[in-house]
């Protein structure tokens, strides 16, 4: 391992905490060790909320860790380090400024003159394939074209650095791969004026056809569960089979349970009150049960194919098939998702039927729908505000994570029948739950 002094970065037992509503602290980044020296791309990658933008945001010195030490050659990060530029998620143009002003920017933070900025920015604009275009304004450009001019409004100051926040995530499909492929074939040719990559990101192909290592992010609170080394020569193709060899094991690594810290339901770790539901359809999970009951899985799929077939994200995916375990219609592990004697009833039900047995599983399997539905029954009125549930969430949990719990409890409840809700008033009750659904 190479000291520390030739380090573009390091990071030294990172944690970094946020307030919740109850006052206590949301612990997101735990004890994070990561090093980034020249000539490599590093990809963290992870679920949604696992920190890992955050922790581009201490590197970027636009968030300060709660303990720990964030270091720039050497020098403690303090406010944004000299020679580290960042390409954000959404383009962040100015939408008053031409292509070439919007790359003209950081360098005129950075004082230096207009001639020499000028021949600066034509050159980046140049690099990422934007000729032309200098004096089109964004609302003229495409979501691929307006992110190339992010690309060069980073580059134009040629930072050793340059931090990715999953920059390909709003674009489609074959736009997203087009400028992948330029930026590595520019990083391939030495043409960049860079020294390194660090991106974040939760797609598992993107980050093994792009990094060199990929350091995978375990969640609750976000922490380096495992580092890989991807050893594969660019260009790399996706249906070699060491490249899906990997990605395969990746899928597997990032579908193992860890061992619980208390006591947990059945075996699945923090399922109790507190845990977080990320927001999935009736409807979805539905047809993903379905598209598993069918050929060619019968019950079966090895979560990267599924994913494909369904055009998902690993992130997407992942989240659905947990929705599934949760409510014990699947069982997730080891990188595949298999229906289990439940969900292959469930597959074979009419409408009402499966109604009833997902309210059966959600009473039982899910402790915050049964809560609610205890509260209802025991109530005189049975009615409840919904900021009664909403205030017992926030004791475990952010109030973003408490919301998108309570939309993903008021969803599935009423597919379900469980309950009504009124949107309007903020309120669930027993008065016709049906009457909803239909």
């Amino acid at each position: 391992m190479l000291d520390k002094a030739s380090a573009l970065i390091d990071i030294r037992g990172v944690c970094r905490s946020f307030p919740k509503g109850s006052g206590e602290e949301l612990l997101v980044l735990e004890k994070v060790d990561l090093t980034i020296r020249s000539g490599e791309i590093v990809g963290l990658l992870g679920r949604s909320g696992s920190g890992k933008s955050t922790l581009l945001r201490i590197i970027a010195g636009l968030v300060a860790p709660s303990s720990g030490q964030a270091t720039c050659r050497g020098e403690t990060i303090i406010g944004p380090p000299n020679g580290v530029a960042m390409v954000f998620q959404s383009f962040a143009l100015f939408p008053w400024l031409t292509v070439l002003q919007n790359v003209e920017l950081g360098l005129e933070a950075l004082g230096v003159d207009a001639t020499e900025r000028r021949t600066r920015a034509l050159a980046a604009i140049d690099l990422i394939g934007l000729d032309g275009f200098e004096s089109a304004y964004p609302k003229e450009l495409s979501g691929g074209m307006r992110q190339r001019v992010g690309f060069a409004r980073a580059l134009v100051v040629h930072p050793d650095l340059l931090l990715m926040d999953e920059p390909f995530s709003a674009l489609d499909v074959l736009t997203a791969e087009t400028l992948r492929t330029d930026l590595i074939d520019l990083w391939m040719e030495g043409r960049l004026p860079i020294k390194s990559i660090l991106m974040v990101t939760h797609n598992i192909e993107e980050a093994v056809l792009m990094c060199d290592r990929i350091l995978v992010f375990s969640s609750n609170p976000g922490r380096v569960a495992a580092e890989i080394k991807v050893e594969l020569t660019h260009p790399r193709n996706r249906l070699d089979p060491h490249f899906r060899q990997l990605v395969d094991s990746i899928y597997a690594r990032m579908t193992q349970r860890a061992e619980p810290k208390a006591p947990a339901i059945e075996g699945i770790p923090g399922s109790g009150v507190g845990m977080t539901l990320h927001h999935a359809s009736s409807n979805v999970l539905s047809g993903l049960i379905e598209t598993l009951a069918g050929a060619p899985y019968h019950g079966h799929a090895d979560l990267p194919v599924l994913a494909s077939q369904l055009q998902l994200e690993a992130d997407e995916i992942l989240h659905l098939g947990e929705s599934l375990q949760l409510l014990r219609f699947a069982q997730l592990s080891e990188g595949d998702l298999m229906l289990t004697e439940a969900g292959k009833r469930f597959a074979n039900l009419e409408t009402d039927a499966r109604k009833r047995l997902f309210a059966e599983h959600l009473v039982t399997y899910v402790p915050v729908m049964g809560l609610i539905r205890r509260v209802l029954d025991e109530r005189p009125s049975h009615t409840a505000p919904a900021a009664r549930f909403r205030n017992e969430l926030e004791d475990y949990m952010s109030e973003d994570y408490a919301d998108e719990t309570l939309k993903t409890v008021v969803s599935w409840g009423r597919y379900a029948e469980l309950f009504a809700y009124d949107e309007q008033s903020e309120t669930f009750s027993l008065e016709n739950p049906g009457g909803e659904s239909a």
